[in-house]
C-alpha cells in the first residue's frame, strides 16, 4: 500500500486549556485538499505542527514519511508553505525577496535566480518583479507569498486562506492559479480555508475540522453529488402540500417556502406536479436538490459560540 503523503496519529496541541487539535487521526493522499473549518478549528496550528514549527503535545505527524519533531529539516526541503499573515519585507522587489528565499532553500545562486523568474512568470508577477513589495497591491503580495512557497520544487504546498483579503476578482484569479500549480506542476496543495464555497471551487477532496476533531474525510463529490431529493419550491401553502403529500403515503418536510421529498420511484414526479396543481399552489421551481458542504457543519455549528459559524459561500 502506498504511504499517505501526510499523516497523523492520536494527534493533540493544547494551549492551557484550549485544545485546538484532539486525537486528531489523518491520511492525506495526493491531490488538491481542502483543509476546512471555522476559524480557530485548528487549521494553522495542524500546519504549523506538519512544518515542525509547533511541537505536539501528544501523537505524532508526518510528512512523506519524515517525523514533524524529528525530521523537521528534511520536511521543510520538500514542503512549501504560504503563511496566512503578511509577513513580507516592503523594501525590496520579489526578485529579490523570492532569490533569497530559494538559496535558503538550497539552491546555489545560478539555479535561484532561473527558478525564481519562472515562478515569478508563473504567479503573473513577472512584469512587476523589480518593483518594491511595499508597494504591490494585497493581491500581488499574496502572490509573492505562494512564489516563495513554490520557488524550490516542493512536492507538498500548504495553503493558509490564501484568498485573505482579496476582492472577488483578485480572490478567482488566487483560486485558478492554486488549481492550475496543482495539476500543471503535479505538486499536493493543501488548502486552508474557511470559506466552504472556494474549497468546493478548486478542491478534489476534503477534510473538515471542527473544534480540533475531524468531521470527515472524503472526496468532494462525496459531499456534492446529486442527492435523491426532490426540493418543491412554492410561493404559499407548502404546509398543505406536506399534508397532501404525507396522505398519498409520501415522505416529505417543509423547509420553509420549499418541500422536500425523497426521491423513491419516478412516478413521484407526477404525484408532486399532480398534488400542486389539484391544492391550486404557485409553482416557483421543482427541482433534484445538490448536497452541500455546509449540511456538513450544521449540527456542529448550531452548538459552536456565534463567533465561531462558517462562511458557507465566498463573500461578495
Amino acid at each position: 500500500m502506498a504511504m499517505a503523503l501526510i499523516e497523523t496519529s492520536g494527534l493533540s496541541k493544547h494551549f492551557g486549556q484550549v485544545k485546538a487539535l484532539e486525537r486528531l487521526d489523518l491520511a492525506v493522499e495526493p491531490g488538491i485538499i481542502g483543509l476546512v473549518g471555522a476559524n480557530g478549528a485548528g487549521k494553522s496550528t495542524l500546519l504549523k505542527i506538519l512544518l515542525g514549527l509547533l511541537t505536539p503535545t501528544s501523537g505524532r505527524a508526518s510528512v512523506l514519511g519524515m517525523d514533524s519533531v524529528r525530521e523537521t529539516r528534511g520536511i521543510r526541503q520538500v514542503v512549501g508553505y504560504m503563511p496566512e499573515h503578511d509577513c513580507l519585507p516592503p523594501d525590496v522587489g520579489a526578485t529579490e525577496f523570492v532569490t533569497h528565499m530559494a538559496r535558503i532553500s538550497g539552491l546555489p545562486r545560478t539555479a535561484a535566480r532561473e527558478r525564481t523568474a519562472e515562478v515569478l512568470r508563473h504567479v503573473g508577477l513577472y512584469e512587476e518583479r523589480y518593483r518594491q513589495i511595499g508597494g504591490y497591491s494585497t493581491g500581488m503580495k499574496q502572490r509573492v507569498k505562494l512564489a516563495q512557497a513554490l520557488v524550490h520544487d516542493p512536492k507538498v504546498l500548504l495553503l493558509d486562506e490564501p484568498t485573505n483579503g482579496l476582492d472577488p476578482s483578485g480572490r478567482e484569479e488566487m483560486l485558478d492559479l492554486i488549481k492550475r500549480t496543482g495539476t500543471e506542476f503535479g505538486i499536493t496543495v493543501v488548502v486552508a480555508s474557511h470559506l466552504l464555497g472556494e474549497i468546493e471551487q478548486v478542491c478534489t477532496y476534503l477534510l473538515a475540522i471542527d473544534a480540533g476533531h475531524l468531521l470527515s474525510a472524503a472526496p468532494i463529490s462525496h459531499f456534492t453529488q446529486r442527492t435523491p431529493v426532490l426540493a418543491v419550491e412554492v410561493e404559499e401553502g407548502a404546509d398543505r402540500l406536506v399534508a397532501a403529500l404525507a396522505a398519498k403515503g409520501v415522505r416529505a418536510r417543509q423547509d420553509g417556502s420549499r418541500v422536500l421529498v425523497a426521491i423513491e420511484s419516478d412516478a413521484l414526479y407526477d404525484m408532486v406536479r399532480d398534488s400542486v396543481a389539484d391544492l391550486a399552489l404557485p409553482l416557483v421551481r421543482m427541482q433534484q436538490e445538490r448536497g452541500r458542504l455546509e449540511d456538513l457543519f450544521r449540527d456542529a455549528s448550531a452548538t459552536a459560540s456565534p463567533g465561531a459559524a462558517m462562511v458557507t459561500g465566498s463573500p461578495q
